[in-house]
């Protein structure tokens, strides 16, 4: 994909209720929305066939009915939630830009206006599956359906579930295991607190390390991103030990290198498998 293709669209006009005032909500007010779509539009190009881009005229009437058929207190959420659902709506866009501008800002001092401006994109994360209490497979099943129903993801593809011995902890009941794909817009630290949130709704406990759990989600991947803080690490930090995490993620990504071991999923199985 060339990442320097976009379309821009420029101050769209459109009378909507947005604001924190209750008179700006009853009685609305004038907005400018600018977007900038970024796709890959160069066989769109070569052929000069619409259906290989991104219609504009469809994204401003889109544009349009959202800011008026929603109201915020903050332009900063409009964006946000204008930016998502393009995304969602526009299935060739791998991101997209937005700024919302507001130039009857009611601040009391003169202004030609004020605008939030935000950029979101498409990211690919790898998530293990795992459960060895109750439900097994129901409480993985809910997870998936509850991740696929987050606003700003999509789970793209799912392991099969494998039956594993528990890791560490040896004295508890063994472990179905699995991997999905999801294409998500989503920061790596906003995910993670959606999926503590998932595995909080299936009363996870974290009271034993490495003990028993209705519910275990974790970020394996997230594009070729490296993070290593005190509650949050990608790539997994003990994800090439793991042949749990390892075999049903070659299932689905076997050519997905690890941006630090420099080795793809199926080399790190196969290392493993030789250890």
């Amino acid at each position: 994909m060339d990442m320097n293709d976009r379309i821009i669209i420029r101050d769209l006009e459109v009378y909507a209720h947005h604001g924190v005032y209750p008179e700006e909500n009853k009685l609305g007010q004038k907005f400018l929305v600018s977007a900038q779509l970024f796709t890959d539009f160069s066989e769109a190009a070569e052929t000069d066939d619409l259906s290989l881009s991104v219609d504009y005229g469809s994204v401003c009437k889109t544009i349009s009915c959202f800011m008026q058929e929603n109201t915020f207190r903050l332009i900063e959420a409009a964006a946000q939630e204008l930016a998502l659902r393009l995304l969602t709506d526009y299935p060739l866009l791998s991101g997209v830009s937005v700024e919302i501008k507001k130039p009857w800002a009611p601040i009391g001092l003169p202004l030609e206006t004020v605008s939030a401006a935000l950029e979101r994109h498409w990211h690919t994360a790898y998530i293990a599956l795992g459960s060895n209490m109750g439900d097994k497979h129901q409480y993985i099943s809910n997870a998936v359906e509850a991740l696929n129903n987050t606003k700003g993801c999509i789970v793209e593809k799912v392991s099969e579930l494998i039956v594993t011995a528990p890791y560490g902890k040896v004295d508890q009941d063994d472990f179905l295991n699995g991997v999905l794909r999801l294409k998500t817009c989503l920061s790596p630290h906003r995910l993670l607190e959606q999926l503590h949130r998932i595995e909080n709704s299936a009363d996870r406990l974290r009271t034993v390390h490495w003990g028993p759990r209705t519910l275990d989600l974790d970020i394996i991947f997230y594009d070729n991103v490296i993070i290593d803080e005190e509650n949050l690490h990608i790539p997994h930090i003990d994800m090439h030990n793991r042949a749990f995490v390892l075999q049903p993620l070659a299932q689905i990504a076997p050519y997905v290198r690890h941006p630090v071991l420099n080795m793809t999923v199926q080399q790190l199985l196969d290392r493993l498998k030789r250890q």
